[in-house]
Formats: C-alpha cells, structure tokens, sequence
C-alpha cells in the first residue's frame, strides 16, 4: 500500500499536520508525491506546492518521494531499462 502526497492544499487541515501522519503510517518508501495540477491551482502554484512539499520531505529522502517510488510502483521505465540505465 502507498500513498500520494496530492490534493492536500485544496483538501486537508494543515499541510505538516497531515504530512507528519502520512510519514509515520507510510514512511519515505511508499510515499509518493503528486502535483494535483490543475486543482492545485484553485489554492497555490505550482512551483508554490513544490517548494512546500519539498520542505517537508527530509532532503535524503527527495529521490524517492519525488520520483524513484513512482518509478518502481507503476514500473516505469526510463531511458529504455527499468533502472533508467543505472545498470542495477
């Protein structure tokens, strides 16, 4: 089970309150971050929700929850190799 770190500006309490019970029941493996763009708008930017996101994930963390989770859960290949040609 994972979860999307999406439509919490336009749908929740607290964005960190949120964020603080998602870490504790999913951790950084099975989280995933989502733009919810263009809902996203009705609330902030872009680059807003990105910045805000990003501040709340621990930066050793980024590569994961910013991409390589989605990655691997809906087997994305990148590059042409599912590894995205890091040869692992």
């Amino acid at each position: 089970v994972h979860a999307k770190l999406s439509g919490l500006l336009t749908e929740t309490a607290p964005v960190a309150d949120v964020f603080a019970i998602l870490w504790r029941a999913f951790g950084p493996d099975r989280l995933l971050w989502g733009s919810d763009w263009p809902v996203l708008t009705l609330a902030a930017s872009y680059d807003d929700w990105l910045e805000n996101a990003r501040s709340l994930v621990p930066a050793g963390h980024h590569a994961a929850i910013f991409g390589a989770n989605a990655q691997r859960l809906y087997r994305l290949v990148r590059d042409g190799r599912p590894d995205g040609g890091k040869g692992s």
